[in-house]
């Protein structure tokens, strides 16, 4: 059975964002994520979701200056410390919100150094993060990003982040497989999946190519959701779209993929 989580900072945005979380659960959600909660207080995030019976399925680590363009900074050659220094404010997020699943993001290429440097970065800072929350059983994902949307991101390709899982060779680090990306970037999704297997940690989606809801466009969901299931994945699945018009008047796909999933 796939089970859905509302994104949040996409989901509902004619509300303000505490009040998406009661939003999201009338709408029949069970979970929810969202890029970044810094901006809130956790104890209060974490009353919305208590209040509303929800479950926080992901949230992404700072991605530094976001404003001026920033994408992260796992894999960015010098930022090493900043990125290091964020972790315990991610581990108290996290555990307040009993959320066991955080996305690092890599950045965007700086020129100034090799893609080597890049990789290595990434590896090192990785290992470093995933050690560090290991003992509170929070997992970190890597997440490639296509190139149409977020040009010059380190990481773009799934193939490219499996083999980067199984160099940083810890158990609590693995691939955020958003289907939208990786059918821009990739495409074969159905061997993709396959190939992934247990290495994938968390799913999104969105209709390719406006990345609107997810029962338009090119991409046959429910044929993916079954190989997703044949792999072994059983987490949420994270709705990550703009809605075309309206998020309320655009869940139809929801109430009927709910019900033939049961």
């Amino acid at each position: 059975m796939s089970k859905f989580a509302a994104n949040l900072t996409m989901l509902f945005t004619e509300l303000p964002f505490i009040e998406r979380f009661a939003a999201a659960r009338a709408a029949g959600f069970e979970a929810v994520e969202c890029l970044f909660p810094y901006e809130w207080p956790a104890a209060e995030l974490a009353r919305q979701l208590r209040e509303n019976g929800l479950t926080q399925a992901l949230f992404n680590m700072p991605p530094g200056d976001w404003a001026a363009g920033e994408r992260g900074m796992a894999a960015i050659p010098g930022r090493e410390a900043e990125f290091r220094a964020q972790l315990p404010k991610v581990r108290d997020y996290a555990l307040a919100l009993g959320c066991t699943k955080v996305h690092a993001m890599s950045g965007l290429i700086d020129p100034a150094h090799s893609l080597a440097a890049h990789r290595q970065t990434l590896v090192e800072n990785i290992r470093f993060a995933a050690d560090f929350l290991a003992a509170d059983g929070i997992k970190v994902l890597l997440e490639p990003l296509n190139s149409r949307d977020v040009p010059g991101y380190f990481l773009a390709h799934q193939r490219d982040a499996l083999a980067l899982v199984e160099e940083i060779d810890r158990p609590n680090v693995g691939v955020q497989l958003d289907l939208y990306h990786a059918q821009i970037m990739d495409g074969d999704l159905t061997r993709l999946i396959a190939k992934l297997g247990p290495a994938i940690g968390h799913v999104q989606i969105a209709s390719v190519p406006d990345r609107h809801e997810p029962d338009r466009g090119e991409i046959h969901y429910p044929h993916l959701f079954e190989a997703l299931a044949r792999a072994g994945y059983q987490g949420w699945i994270g709705c990550e779209y703009h809605p075309s018009a309206g998020t309320r008047e655009g869940l139809g796909w929801l109430r009927q993929w709910q019900s033939t999933s049961r």
